[in-house]
């Protein structure tokens, strides 16, 4: 496919009329063709006003047809082939083994998501009906199920140039739910964001779809993205990214005349705890582990091991030396932008200005060649100076990991609880330890949205039992996840009919049950007719 540099507005390619830009190769520092245009407020309107148009339509699809649509998704993005991979690898600086992952990944939660919906469970349809001769009032008939929200504004991230951002998995969420999604693409890989939307727009096309299920907007995040969150039509925000951008949106939508929804994913440090017998059972594993996590896509992860608690003593001396030796063979690598270079640098240098912080170890330096690349580094703390000092806990987005040194066992409960809201935690630990520490697993416990044992985070799975979200600051709401099937819940509504025509009713809830799903009648599961 050729790419045009254009927006897609629904169903229509169309020159955005505010300027300019490029794609940028992060390897080489060099700009990639063609130029790209940027969408003007008009152009954010028209999209969002396509979906709103058409949003009825497509939340009262049959499931069936929408999981037929979802599939579509998937088949066309693998018939992109290798135009695809190598567009993300241009983009973003992964190996084209990474891109063909996230390419499976991508394609792969779609194909669940459209097995999903067909089941009906996301529906949580259920059905009281009426008992006009219940003593001492009589019962109407209730039956309520899950209702799509209406359209969706999706932001691409930069790190997951597939799996999160123009198909990804909050678009396929609001899909399944049956709203319409606006992608505002991310900047640093528009091509990519380009093939990606002829993938879907050619499956709109074969299914049948409404032209204004979908539309793609390039330009500006903070000018166009503002648009597209202000606009009275959109109704949910999906959005992976740093905690500065996510509490942007975060606002706008809270300072509209309809304050909505904005599901943000804002990163976090992901705290791993190494308790002291799994440290003398096995220091040089974990720490081999550790540094795989740490520096796999150059730490560019939002689960990214930036953490480490323990006490002090020989085997967390082990632990660090094994680090520092496993990081010493650890090459510079590629970053996805220059903003995201400057950042990482920054960060690392604010880390090392703080009271008590040391450097400890470190990869290879980055060379002078162009392109922005990065060396990875580990530093330490001692447990006083942590508990001190809140800079310690905000996120350098990059292979670079705090270890902090606590004094002894009630130090380190202290620390785990000082830690603000995390996506993950880790437990290094033995069975019995796990069972020994209780206090200090419960609070960890109330501070993240996954437990790890004796695993690393980096790996999200895509399944129905993911949980990626987490306390504030890590998400703006920690009771959804936004991997999984669990994450369609952000884009629908409980919406309840009280002795409502049987014969009008949605399908979902008729007493024939004509999608033949499982429904909470009376209180009892059944997938039988009433």
């Amino acid at each position: 496919m050729t790419i045009s540099g254009k927006q897609l507005i629904a169903g229509n390619w169309t020159d955005g009329r505010a300027g300019n830009f490029h794609g940028v190769n992060p390897a080489t520092g060099e700009n990639l063709e063609p130029a790209f245009t940027a969408a003007d407020e008009f152009q954010v309107t028209e999209a969002v006003d396509a979906a709103s148009a058409c949003a009825t339509e497509f939340a009262n699809l049959a499931p069936a047809k929408r999981a037929e649509f979802l599939n579509a998704c998937a088949d066309e993005i693998m018939n992109l082939g290798d135009e695809l991979l190598e567009r993300v690898s241009a983009e973003t600086g992964y190996p084209r083994a990474r891109a063909e992952g996230e390419r499976g990944r991508t394609c792969g939660q779609l194909r669940l998501f459209a097995d999903w919906i067909v089941q009906g469970e996301y529906l949580d349809a259920r059905i009281d009906v009426a008992l006009p001769d219940r003593q001492p009032l009589p019962r109407p008939d209730l039956r309520s199920f899950n209702q799509a929200l209406g359209p969706v504004a999706v932001f691409g991230a930069s790190n997951f140039p597939l799996a999160f951002s123009v198909a990804g998995g909050d678009t396929a969420a609001a899909f399944a739910a049956g709203c319409p999604v606006i992608v505002k693409a991310h900047n640093s890989h528009p091509g990519t964001s380009e093939l990606v939307a002829q993938a879907i727009d050619k499956a709109v096309k074969s299914t049948g779809m409404p032209a204004g299920v979908f539309s793609l907007i390039l330009g500006s995040g903070r000018r166009v993205g503002a648009e597209l969150v202000k606009a009275p039509g959109v109704k949910a925000v999906g959005f992976t990214g740093s905690l500065q951008g996510g509490m942007a949106l975060f606002n706008l939508a809270n300072a509209r005349p309809e304050p909505i929804p904005v599901f943000a994913e804002m990163g976090s440090i992901n705290p791993v705890v190494l308790l002291p017998e799994a440290l003398k059972e096995k220091a040089e594993t974990i720490a081999e582990g550790f540094v795989g996590s740490l520096t796999l896509g150059t730490g560019q992860f939002c689960v990214n091991p930036g953490l480490v608690l323990a006490v002090e003593g020989e085997e967390l001396d082990r632990f660090i030396a094994a680090t520092g030796e496993a990081l010493s063979k650890v090459g510079a690598g590629v970053m996805l932008n220059e903003n995201t270079l400057s950042g990482y640098q920054s960060g690392v240098a604010r880390l090392r200005d703080q009271d008590g912080v040391e450097q400890v170890a470190a990869g290879e330096a980055a060379g002078s060649e162009a392109g922005f690349t990065c060396q990875a580094g580990l530093l330490t703390v001692d447990g006083k100076n942590f508990l001190a000092n809140k800079e310690l806990q905000e996120e350098v987005f990059g292979p670079m990991s705090l270890v902090v040194k606590c004094r002894d066992q009630q130090e380190l409960l202290q620390a785990v609880s000082a830690l603000q809201g995390q996506l993950t935690g880790t437990l290094q630990c033995t069975e019995s330890e796990l069972a020994n520490y209780g206090e200090l697993v419960e609070v960890l416990r109330q501070k993240v949205g996954r437990v790890v044992c004796n695993n690393f985070p980096t790996g999200v799975e895509v399944c129905h039992s993911m949980m990626h979200g987490g306390p504030f600051p890590a998400a703006t709401d920690a009771r959804f996840t936004s991997v999984g099937t669990m994450s369609i819940a952000r884009f629908v509504r409980p919406i309840c009919f009280q002795n409502y025509p049987e014969a009008l009713l949605p399908d979902a809830l008729k007493n024939s049950n004509p999608l033949n799903i499982s429904r909470l009648v009376n209180g009892e599961k059944s997938s039988d007719a009433i």
